[in-house]
């Protein structure tokens, strides 16, 4: 059976936090920023987090369990240890 194997290209291009969203860069800032006002450059330099319909599609793509902007933490319960009891 094949190994499950992250998709390298999307790894480069967003940052997982701890508590699993997903961090992105705003597209636009790459070259012509002097046709852009600073109020622009300054809210494009802020990484944003994806959307919960993205974020589901990425963690196919990754193979882990993400969290998108919306959704509570207490959504991804994580299943007791073996011996261990709740």
């Amino acid at each position: 059976m094949p190994k499950n194997k992250p998709h390298k290209g999307l790894l480069k291009r967003v940052r997982i936090s701890k508590t699993g969203k997903v961090r992105h860069k705003s597209c636009g800032t790459g070259h012509l920023k002097s046709a852009k006002t600073g109020k622009r450059l300054r809210q494009l330099r802020t990484d944003t987090i994806f959307a919960d319909t993205e974020v589901k599609r990425m963690s196919k793509m990754l193979n882990r369990r993400l969290r998108g902007r919306t959704q509570p933490r207490t959504a991804f319960k994580r299943s007791p240890a073996p011996g261990e009891t709740e």
